[in-house]
């Protein structure tokens, strides 16, 4: 794959249907808005860092085709995945005097995709938006799918919607400004694709993780629109997790529970489900469904990214204890059973009861003594 064709992958949901733009060279270009609705006003919703990168160039890149163009620039950070972050979006829209037909774009990574979606869904009881991600995390994963929320103190992502896009436009160039920390966040989301359904990809990366780290474009390229594939065979046939899709949350109760358990921020959300991804996959095999060489495969991946594979100690006392208790607080526990995504074997993944002392023993060999 060049990294300079346009490539697109489509998210099949009937009415809701859209696409996703790969290529570098595109947020700022007119003809990526082309299709997209008129509007009286538009409004960018962007962050402290990216806006003063990017922000500028959005707006001229719409200028032709929206007479008002208006920005709100949140503070930067999971911490700040709030309801009083999410306000500042209405307090934009009312102040400027939006109307139903008010488009907003999402400019910046995973938290103000998420924010920028749920106030989409939220004002005047759902507005359209554009998401255009500029980290490796947001264009492989939450910028895709319709996912949109905010944290809670006691739990992430409980407070939300699920509302999709109009599109998706991943430009790639904008990876070229992302720091190697964000960079390797971004991969765990790219490495969970592997083990849940494509183990090639997995070889793939093995193969080409140098490649990826050093931002080589095709690698790029061939990264961002895989994952997006996969992501979107599963989000057509699960759109809203009633089965199928919950296999996407690979990681993810266990990196939840250390986001928590540390403080949202403290650890990039990618970092943590690198680290949960490790436990989950030590998990399997004590379930006595995957072996020792495929855990070890996959830790040494997720290490070669640059990500941590010993999870944190979240309690003196009882550190096993406080990861049960934040994970009985994931919205995917039912009844206060936790719910893991395991791998059945590798290239296939379902959702798996586990009782606590196996958690117990798999929390204690993988968190730092």
């Amino acid at each position: 794959m060049h990294s300079s064709d346009l490539q697109t992958v489509a998210i099949k949901l009937a009415e809701r249907s859209y696409h996703i733009a790969i290529r570098g060279s595109l947020f700022d270009n007119p003809l990526s808005y082309a299709e997209l609705p008129n509007a009286h006003s538009v409004l960018i919703v962007t962050n402290t860092t990216v806006g003063p990168l990017y922000a500028e160039r959005l707006q001229r890149a719409l200028s032709g085709k929206y007479p008002r163009i208006h920005t709100v620039v949140l503070p930067d950070g999971e911490v700040f995945k709030t309801w009083e972050s999410l306000n500042l979006i209405f307090d934009a829209l009312l102040s400027h005097g939006c109307d139903r037909k008010t488009l907003l774009f999402a400019l910046g990574g995973g938290v103000v995709g998420d924010m920028a979606g749920f106030a989409a869904a939220s004002f005047m009881r759902g507005v359209p938006f554009v998401q255009v991600p500029t980290t490796l995390l947001a264009q492989v994963d939450s910028s895709v799918g319709g996912k949109t929320a905010i944290n809670h103190p006691l739990g992430k992502n409980m407070i939300g919607a699920f509302y999709q896009p109009l599109k998706v436009v991943c430009d790639l160039d904008t990876l070229k400004t992302l720091p190697a920390r964000e960079l390797s966040a971004g991969l765990a989301e790219v490495i969970k694709y592997g083990p849940i359904a494509d183990m090639d990809f997995l070889a793939w990366l093995e193969a080409n993780m140098d490649a990826v780290l050093a931002r080589e474009p095709a690698a790029l390229a061939h990264v961002v629109k895989r994952s997006c594939e996969i992501k979107a065979d599963v989000v057509g046939q699960d759109e809203r997790e009633s089965g199928l899709r919950a296999i996407l949350n690979f990681g993810h109760t266990f990196g939840h529970a250390i986001e928590a358990g540390l403080g949202y921020g403290e650890w990039l959300h990618g970092e943590a489900v690198g680290c949960g991804m490790v436990m989950a996959a030590h998990l399997s095999q004590r379930l006595g469904l995957v072996d020792a060489f495929f855990v070890n495969r996959l830790v040494h991946l997720i290490q070669k990214a640059g990500l941590p594979i010993k999870a944190p100690s979240l309690s003196d006392a009882d550190n096993a204890g406080r990861y049960l208790e934040l994970m009985r607080l994931d919205k995917k526990s039912e009844a206060g059973e936790i719910k893991f995504v395991v791998i059945e074997q590798p290239g296939r993944a379902a959702v798996h009861g586990a009782p606590d002392d196996v958690v117990r023993k798999v929390i204690d060999a993988c968190c730092v003594a």
